[in-house]
């Protein structure tokens, strides 16, 4: 049984009678029973005709029938049996590519999603879903980020859509259900919608359906409170009394509509959603923070293929003329059960990187545009179908910056809801501080500096140079190393983006001190009688900028050295201009003149053997054109 995907497609679809003649009058009973999508009944039918039969037609038929109802065995086992006969191609091809990913057979889904994408190369769900038959080990990369358990809510075979609502949950449920009651799909009954009320951490008391004010004949769900919990709007099929109304393919659609709660607490003034259509459907409502954003599935016409996620705004008197969220969150596939969590809103998917059936996304509205939707992965997506991702804003794991919701998923065969638990991550930085020859650095602060202005902490290195800081999550921040006789030295480290726990590692190598004692700067290199600083140049003089930061207490001297070639005194010159030019550089970048001289030492100290008269290659000659700084002063009253 799948009672999801009689939500999923949005229709609830009820075709005209169309009995072929068939040689055998069971198989026109199977067929006659797929065709009004009585499934239950067709696989019966079906199964007993091709015990006798090995029709090809009838196999293919029997095994979209178990897929309907979620019998993936079933289904897997009568594709496998058709593709035998003759290889699968098309619509077929793509649906049996689907079953084998939902059994967990990805590679041999991706090699039968090859072969539709060799009959249309612009086939863009097989396409998506080829990649992520290729990538699959990738859904499982973050599996510790979240904990993932079933609900056991008694009373209903199967449901789906859970929101929080007063001291429970208002879900989408079906029971068992007498003959004249039956839903033709699965032979269950007709989806409600029902309220069942937590009883303890981990049980809950009987669903109890809604009046029947909101609960008719047919299907209803899901559902979406307004933020006082006043206001609902719900999925219904479209029908008057006790008859469908159908379009003229004899399809019969879904609609939104609100209702208000009353004094007594229930609910009444049903409204159908103006944008409702007899032609197409419209359901799986979602609001906004405001609730002036209503968010939909639809099948309307002008959007990107399958069902797609559409919004429209409340204009204070009436909603806005649905817009289509575009083809960065809508795919050739099908797009549906559309959240609002916070500032994300979260989706299901048969499309994007997915890991098969229906997958929750993830996007982002920024400046207008949605934020290309990020796959939850596992535990949260199986290769079944999950869906209704929902955040419960009242939980108390939110206060301590974690996040508990709950989430449907027919993965046990049969829809269910399942609550997850995702724990605030933890982070710290682990690091040490040594010398220029690896010597670890005893005694030596170790400053942590957030950027959001909060107190600084500070540490001292112990005998084995290490220092450790726990980390904020979503925090930039700066690690300052100071030890008299060194340069001190600071790098930032960031836990921004960072969606699981983790331990970052900071190392820091520091430079000696001698006042005078030239430190060589890597890189500051100059072309053959020039002083521009070159774009290399400027990347290393910016390191030097963020030593001048982190020692406030010390002058330096920057010098410039030439190579041998030219005259003498041109070569001074030459280094004087080069060594201007770096210290101008320097305190266009902010560092304070006061503490910055520059001084041009010509050819008078080359590194290397290349005087003059020397013959040398350009790279030894290159290496005397190069750039020193030296710490001339140290003020220990200005340290930090």
């Amino acid at each position: 049984m799948n009672t999801a995907l009689t939500m999923k497609p949005l229709l609830l679809a009820v075709p005209v009678l169309l009995i072929t003649g068939c040689a055998s009058h069971r198989l026109s009973q199977a067929d006659q029973a797929y065709d009004l999508m009585r499934y239950e009944e067709a696989t019966k039918l079906y199964d007993k005709y091709l015990l006798k039969h090995a029709d090809r037609a009838a196999i293919i038929r029997c095994a979209e029938a178990h897929r309907k109802q979620n019998e993936l065995a079933q289904a897997l086992q009568r594709y496998t049996e058709a593709e035998t006969l003759a290889p699968l191609a098309e619509a077929d091809a793509m649906n049996f590519a689907r079953v084998l990913m939902s059994s967990g057979e990805e590679g041999q889904a991706a090699e039968m999603l090859q072969r539709v994408l060799q009959d249309d190369p612009m086939n863009l769900v097989a396409l998506e879903l080829f990649g992520s038959c290729k990538g699959y080990q990738t859904f499982f990369q973050d599996s510790n980020k979240y904990i993932v358990n079933r609900l056991n809510l008694p009373g209903l075979n199967a449901v789906f859509s859970a929101v929080p609502w007063k001291k429970g949950l208002m879900v989408v449920g079906e029971r068992k259900a007498p003959k004249a009651r039956q839903n033709p799909w699965n032979g269950q009954s007709f989806l409600d919608l029902y309220y069942s009320e937590r009883k303890t951490m981990v049980t809950w008391l009987e669903a109890q359906a809604l009046p029947k004010e909101v609960n008719g004949r047919y299907h209803e769900g899901p559902v979406v409170f307004s933020a006082n919990g006043r206001i609902m709007y719900f999925t219904r099929s479209n029908y008057y009394k006790h008859r469908l109304n159908m379009d003229g393919t004899m399809t019969s659609h879904l609609k939104l509509f609100r209702a208000t709660m009353d004094s007594t607490g229930g609910w009444t003034d049903v409204r159908e959603f103006s944008h409702n259509s007899e032609d197409y459907s419209v359901g799986h409502p979602a609001l906004s923070a405001d609730g002036r954003t209503l968010y939909f599935a639809s099948d309307k016409p002008g959007g990107f293929g399958g069902t797609d996620i559409w919004k429209c705004h409340d204009n204070g008197s009436y909603w806005s003329e649905p817009v289509n969220l575009g083809p960065v969150v809508n795919t050739a596939g099908d797009e549906l059960f559309p959240v609002v969590n916070g500032s994300a809103l979260n989706f299901s998917s048969t499309g994007h990187d997915n890991m098969g059936g229906l997958d929750i996304f993830e996007t982002t509205e920024v400046g207008g545009h949605w934020t290309d939707p990020t796959n939850l992965h596992s535990p949260v997506n199986t290769e079944h179908d999950d869906f209704a991702f929902i955040v419960d804003k009242s939980a108390d794991v939110m206060e301590s910056g974690g996040m508990s919701g709950y989430l449907s998923s027919d993965r046990s065969g049969v829809d269910q809801v399942y609550s997850f638990w995702a724990p605030a991550p933890v982070f710290a930085v682990d690091g040490e501080v040594f010398d220029q020859a690896g010597v670890l650095l005893p005694n030596t602060e170790v400053t942590l500096t957030s950027l959001f202005g909060a107190e600084d902490t500070s540490m001292v290195t112990g005998a084995d140079g290490r220092f450790h800081f726990d980390l904020k999550p979503g925090t930039d921040y700066t690690i300052k190393a100071i030890n008299a006789g060194f340069l001190s030295s600071s790098q930032p480290i960031s836990t921004k983006g960072l969606t699981q726990s983790d331990t970052l590692q900071a190392r820091f190598g520091l430079v000696g001190v001698t006042i005078d004692a030239p430190i060589a700067i890597n890189n500051i290199l100059y072309d053959y009688d020039r002083w521009e600083i070159r774009p290399d140049a400027a990347h290393e003089l910016d390191k030097l900028v963020a030593l001048f930061v982190d020692n406030p207490h010390m002058t330096f001297e920057l010098g410039a050295h030439t190579d041998s070639r030219g005259g003498d005194m041109y070569n001074l010159v030459l280094s004087e201009q080069r060594a201007r030019s770096a210290e101008n550089y320097l305190i266009q970048k902010g560092v304070d003149p006061e503490r910055i001289s520059s001084r041009g030492y010509g050819e008078t100290v080359l590194t290397n053997r290349c005087g003059n008269g020397a013959r040398c290659t350009e790279e030894e000659h290159q290496d005397n054109r190069r750039t020193e700084f030296r710490v001339t002063g140290i003020n220990l009253a200005h340290k930090h």
